[in-house]
């Protein structure tokens, strides 16, 4: 880990991480034998082919073949980096990292720590106030009238604060919280000029705020009656835990489905998404309120190429997908605009139509750019110099956003038809307004691993050092020539399942006997664990392989399988099958140079020494 991470705390946390225990958090897992099986999260399939080998601590699919250990689940499910996957199983451990250790580290870490448990707890306090208070009355009754389900109140742990000021401040003393910590988490308010305490959240629908790991970081308060000066939401501020550019509204439950789908929808709201997401459309997270930030788009990057806006239809939604653009094409994201019929949102519309109509409407979606123009047709009179004006000069200032000059001239042609105009008069005023703007848009460069983990520069960069370290080179496993005969794959099961075949193995085997060079790199990596005593199990041996290749041919080779039988004689039997493989190949090869016409006498009797030899050698023991 580059210095990052020890081995000893990588192992500690790896054996503070049931295997079985993390993917069963993930997967519902169903024993089979000695092992679990679940469909596979990383392909589509209909017949169970993931393997969870407990005893091992590794998993691998037989269908799509990826492996590894906990580590790289947590790494490959919830498409992170290295570094972030060990902090999370860390985490989960309660196992501090070496670099939470700089100074004033690890106070902040404690009050995050606080923090986090703070919100989890005023949570399960307004869930229960929802559930079965009378203060929580008004709110079942909303809740009721808008459709929200049970199911997904306890999904989404939908909450009620009641309508007092100090019912927060109350709670907080009587489980012994420091008020000033209540205060920095933004659950509560100092009265100018005093030394007292008033609640943030009164009368309100409570949303949590979850990180992509599911944890309470903030809020959003939805007002239930008051008079009209009173903010609709109210969100939690910036807090130690919180940053609003930086976290989107359901995304810890809906990544997997993005994920699956290839694209995201991003919706306005909590009980749009929370519509969408009980309807069978979970491929959706929603910014907090309209503001969309490239902090947020990098976040999306990290999970697929394209998005779906799908914003509200009154005005205030139409021009917050129109101020989404830049972000998203900074971050390289292709952008599709889904536009709900007025006066619906995504939740009446559901409501009303049901999912699969708004699954249909999502598929069906434009791209930015088609949308773009109607907007600007509906909005200007097209058959007037002065529209004709307005809807080119916003056309060009858009599309010349995308530097491709493929989608230029595509939406130049368009323009012109809509405006009845000869294309090459459209192209020359979109090159000419292009040249006269100022360049308010610029591509961000190549997003960076250090980028993508936005927490801090120095956190960013122990990512980027301990990515490399572990090997995380782009590049899939592809099979250097033909794959391993029977016998090879066989050995290597024999050598990685049964820890006292090491020793023999050092002491009869020549690794020139192996032909498939990943299985010979494999079989000497063990050996040499081995003979330096470095050898700490599979899991730990299967963490220090920096290829995927061999990831993949250590797992697909252990996942699954129960103790060998015999399995000393079985060694004996591959490894002098292997040997005497090694010698035909030999003898082949020498029979070849052999029938050279260009050979003198001594030289071919050289060979047919050599012959001899081999043959006397293919006759005795190991």
């Amino acid at each position: 880990m580059a210095g990052l991470i020890s081995p000893t705390t990588l192992e500690q946390i790896r054996s503070a991480s049931d295997i079985v225990d993390v993917i069963g958090g993930y997967l519902p897992l169903k024993r089979a034998g000695a092992n679990f099986t679940a469909l596979c999260p990383f392909h589509k399939e209909k017949t169970p082919s993931f393997n969870v080998n407990p005893h091992r601590q590794i998993f691998h699919c037989f269908g799509c073949h990826k492996g590894g250990d906990v580590f790289t689940f947590v790494k490959e499910y919830e498409n992170i980096g290295f570094t972030d996957a060990v902090r999370r199983l860390a985490e989960r451990a309660k196992i501090p990292l070496e670099f939470d250790n700089r100074p004033g580290e690890q106070q902040a870490r404690h009050v995050k720590d606080q923090l986090l448990q703070i919100h989890d707890q005023v949570a399960q306090r307004w869930q229960n106030c929802l559930a079965n208070e009378a203060a929580g009355q008004t709110a079942r009754d909303y809740l009721a009238k808008r459709g929200v389900s049970a199911e997904a109140i306890k999904l989404f742990r939908i909450g009620a604060a009641p309508e007092l000021w100090d019912d927060t401040v109350n709670w907080a003393k009587s489980k012994g919280h420091d008020l000033a910590l209540v205060e920095q988490a933004g659950l509560i308010l100092k009265k100018e000029g005093s030394d007292h305490h008033y609640d943030r959240f009164r009368g309100r629908l409570m949303f949590p705020i979850c990180d992509e790991q599911g944890r309470v970081i903030g809020f959003s308060g939805r007002i239930l009656s008051g008079d009209e000066k009173s903010a609709k939401y109210v969100n939690s501020p910036e807090t130690p835990i919180f940053t609003k550019s930086k976290v989107f509204f359901g995304l810890d439950k809906s990544k997997r489905a993005i994920l699956d789908a290839g694209f995201a929808i991003i919706c306005e709201g909590q009980l749009d998404l929370i519509a969408c997401f009980m309807g069978g459309v979970q491929n959706i997270v929603a910014p907090q309120g309209t503001a969309f930030t490239e902090q947020h788009a990098r976040i999306l990057k990290r999970y697929v190429d394209e998005v779906v806006l799908c914003f509200d239809a009154d005005n205030a939604g139409q021009n917050a997908t129109v101020r989404a653009l830049d972000s998203l094409l900074a971050s390289g994201l292709a952008v599709r605009v889904a536009t709900v019929p007025p006066p619906h949102d995504p939740d009446s519309f559901i409501k009303a139509y049901g999912g699969a109509a708004f699954q249909r409407l999502v598929e069906g979606a434009a791209g930015f750019f088609d949308y773009y123009l109607n907007r600007l047709c509906s909005q200007n009179d097209a058959t007037s110099d002065k529209g004709r004006i307005v809807i080119l000069r916003a056309m060009a200032e858009a599309v010349h956003k995308t530097s491709n000059k493929v989608l230029i001239d595509t939406h130049a042609q368009k323009t012109a038809l809509r405006l009845g105009v000869a294309p090459e008069a459209v192209r020359a005023e979109f090159t000419k307004i292009a040249r006269a703007a100022k360049p308010k848009f610029q591509s961000a460069p190549a997003t960076t691993a250090s980028e993508e983990y936005l927490p801090g520069d120095a956190e960013a960069d122990a990512h980027a050092a301990a990515a490399a370290a572990a090997g995380e080179a782009p590049g899939e496993y592809e099979s250097p020539g033909a794959p391993p005969n029977p016998q090879e794959h066989w050995l290597l099961r024999l050598l990685l399942m049964n820890d006292d075949a090491a020793p023999w193995l050092a002491a009869h085997l020549d690794l020139n006997w192996i032909p498939h060079p990943h299985i010979r790199e494999i079989i000497a990596r063990r050996l040499a664990a081995e003979a330096t005593g470095q050898w700490h199990g599979l899991a730990a041996f299967l963490g220090e392989c920096d290829s995927a290749a061999l990831r993949q041919l250590i797992t697909e080779t252990s996942a699954g399988q129960r103790e060998i039988p015999n399995a000393p004689q079985q060694l004996a039997d591959i490894t002098l099958r292997l040997r005497n493989q090694f010698i035909e190949r030999e003898l082949n090869a020498l029979s070849q140079r052999a029938a050279q016409p260009a050979l003198n006498d001594p030289q071919r009797l050289e060979l047919l020494q050599r012959q001899q030899e081999l043959r006397k050698l293919k006759q005795q023991p190991l």
